[in-house]
């Protein structure tokens, strides 16, 4: 038994050295420290810096809807791209190549919201129905919209059902290419007022507030299940 088992073979005898917790906490913090100098010396500020430089604050001298339409149309062109929606052509009354539902509804989940107009469809509160603006600011429990009567409004998601609308062709210019930033709307004095999602061609989706109370960046990475009925 000693010959085959044991016989020239090393044995440890103690136990092997472990690393204390006080150790392990120290060495979390001075990560954290290391990684807070990293991003202040790139200009990241984190969110309690934030809220005490007042980077969240709204000038409500500038909550007009004219000066978010650009930012609209912005939108409009990163839905193009996203949903891969064909250009018009006056030939063809329908578009020939639309995407298909299953395909567009994960990437409308994990889409960026900022610059859509969203409106109360539904809520349990009925003086937020019919609340219709261009978002501004989205975080995880609500959406803040600027209305075409110049106001600003905070609009909770919690027991909230809302539309918004996606142009139902392309916003794109034909030489755009994927690789290419999104073209800047040129505002001019004088000129005709830029047209929104609403006044064209466009189709329409539901969001319920209860199943969407996650901040944009956490959509992108989480995985959302099928439900075959949704409460208000």
């Amino acid at each position: 038994m000693y010959a085959s088992r044991v016989r020239g073979r090393q044995m440890l005898l103690d136990n092997p050295a472990r690393e204390s917790r006080t150790k392990k906490e120290m060495d979390e913090k001075r990560l954290r420290r290391k990684k807070q100098k990293e991003s202040k010396s790139l200009g990241i500020i984190g969110k309690r810096e934030a809220k005490e430089k007042g980077v969240w604050k709204f000038d409500e001298s500038q909550a007009k809807f004219a000066l978010f339409v650009p930012m609209h149309n912005l939108w409009m062109g990163y839905m193009s791209e996203l949903l891969g929606l064909s250009r018009y052509s006056a030939s063809v009354s329908y578009p020939q190549t639309m995407p298909g539902s299953s395909s567009m509804h994960p990437k409308l989940l994990k889409a960026d919201f900022h610059g859509s107009i969203m409106t109360v469809h539904k809520a349990k509160n009925p003086c937020l129905v019919g609340i219709s603006g261009i978002v501004i600011h989205e975080t995880e429990n609500a959406f803040k919209v600027v209305t075409r009567q110049d106001k600003v409004k905070v609009i909770p998601k919690q027991n909230s059902i809302f539309t918004f609308a996606v142009p139902l062709y392309s916003t794109l210019p034909a030489i755009h290419k994927p690789d290419m930033p999104f073209p800047l709307p040129s505002v001019a004095s004088g000129s005709a007022p830029m047209k929104t999602v609403l006044d064209g061609p466009y189709m329409e989706f539901e969001i319920y507030g209860n199943q969407f109370r996650f901040r944009s960046a956490d959509r992108a990475g989480r995985k959302f299940k099928h439900k075959e009925t949704i409460e208000l």
